[in-house]
């Protein structure tokens, strides 16, 4: 979240910086909120220390004058009344706070939507078919492989079901990502609850802001994760680290589980938007000073699976319209996917800040005497695994209706090369 300190200093920096994201907050109710707080803290201190004096006046005398008693009751009423008041404001400053999403970098291009954000790079070249490549329901359906029909019988719309050797293949990619990332960029795999507390969710920021988006259960007391970013992140919460302990670099694979509801009418065909789907994400806590490369290392990361399947993409920079509502500044990765004939975000790599930081009490202490400083925190897909999967069966489709499968998932899936009907 933002500090209600830098709202205060620079309101109309703020503004800016939210009419750059297409975003509102309400940064006019927060100010107000705040001079009311801070004129009652300047009564309350008043009638505290007027309070002292009474009582020191009190007890240099041997009787007890009734004037002064009674002022005494009626400074402990007003001193009582004006903390609960207090105690009021500060609930309602911190629930409007949590409305006001991350400030863009600086290094953010100004843009209003998807359309402005900025390609940075390209990698690898379509494959030249010598047919006509098919979407990706088409060849898993054929293949035996991909069934919505189900999905939707068991759970609705957005809803899949995986067989026989589609099935072997998902499972494969889960597997060859967490060792690419654990092995060989340094990641601790951890493995942690689909259900969290609404806390964890207030903590990286779905919650209140995006409460439409998510399924709850228990009557709200428990949530299922929209992506392990939110479990993952949440295991510092309220914690202090030591520097030694940074970077702390975490993969986690889970099921992950959204609704849809801003995405009304988007990609209602196939895997590109479902209501439950498989992600490998990658989340880092980082001291502020390193942060920015660990970004770009974490890109990095993200793109080396797409290489080592042989999947072109491009990376893009997002403008500050296009933002997530807890990032500072994000890089997706779009994958070219030959039977949209259109590339596809794959994996979406953010730089928090320490907005989500603050808003779960993440801190690290730089030495045994130093103040306790909020850390940093970073996520990234590493893949969306659902995506992958539509994307390989989208690149490797064959003119037999059979589908290679990439050299680098092989040792996961029993050496098998081709799946056929």
């Amino acid at each position: 979240m933002i500090s209600l300190r830098t709202i205060r200093e620079d309101p109309n920096r703020i503004r800016r910086m939210l009419a750059d994201r297409h975003k509102s907050a309400p940064i006019d109710e927060i100010l107000t909120l705040d001079d009311d707080r801070r004129q009652l803290l300047t009564e309350v201190e008043t009638a505290r220390a007027r309070r002292n004096a009474v009582s020191q006046e009190i007890g240099r005398t041997k009787e007890k004058p009734p004037a002064l008693i009674a002022e005494m009751r009626e400074l402990g009423d007003r001193i009582k009344a004006h903390e609960q008041k207090l105690a009021q404001i500060d609930a309602e400053l911190n629930e409007l706070i949590f409305y006001v999403p991350n400030l863009p970098d600086s290094t953010v291009p100004v843009g209003e939507d998807e359309r402005d954000n900025v390609e940075v790079r390209r990698w690898g070249a379509p494959r030249q078919f010598d047919f006509t490549p098919l979407p990706h329901w088409d060849v898993g359906e054929r293949l035996g492989g991909l069934d919505f029909g189900l999905g939707a019988k068991i759970s609705g719309a957005r809803s899949w079901v995986l067989r026989r050797d589609i099935a072997r293949l998902n499972r494969a990619l889960i597997a060859f990502m967490l060792d690419l990332h654990e092995r060989e960029h340094g990641y601790t795999e951890v493995a942690t609850p689909y259900l969290v507390k609404r806390d964890c969710m207030v903590g990286t920021g779905q919650l209140p802001k995006f409460a439409e988006d998510a399924y709850s259960v228990d009557s709200g007391e428990l949530y299922l994760i929209p992506t392990s970013e939110v479990s993952v992140t949440n295991l510092y919460r309220d914690e202090i680290l030591s520097a030694d302990e940074l970077p702390i670099y975490n993969v986690a694979y889970s099921a992950c589980f959204r609704r849809e509801a801003g995405a009304a009418g988007r990609d209602t065909r196939g895997l590109i938007r479902v209501h439950q789907f498989d992600k490998v994400e990658m989340v880092k806590v980082v001291t502020p000073d390193t942060s920015d490369d660990e970004l770009e290392r974490l890109v990095s990361n993200a793109e080396d699976v797409l290489k080592r399947l042989d999947i072109p993409y491009r990376a893009v920079l997002l403008c500050t319209g296009d933002l997530g509502f807890s990032a500072a500044k994000t890089y997706d990765l779009e994958a070219w996917f030959p039977g949209l004939g259109q590339f596809k975000e794959i994996s979406s790599c953010s730089n928090c800040g320490d907005f989500q930081a603050r808003r779960a009490n993440v801190r690290f202490r730089r030495g045994p005497n130093e103040r306790p400083e909020f850390a940093h925190t970073l996520n990234g897909s590493g893949l969306a695994v659902g995506r992958t999967l539509a994307a390989v069966i989208e690149n490797y489709q064959q003119s037999d209706g059979s589908l290679i499968v990439p050299e680098a998932v092989r040792p996961y899936i029993g050496g098998q090369e081709v799946i056929q009907a």
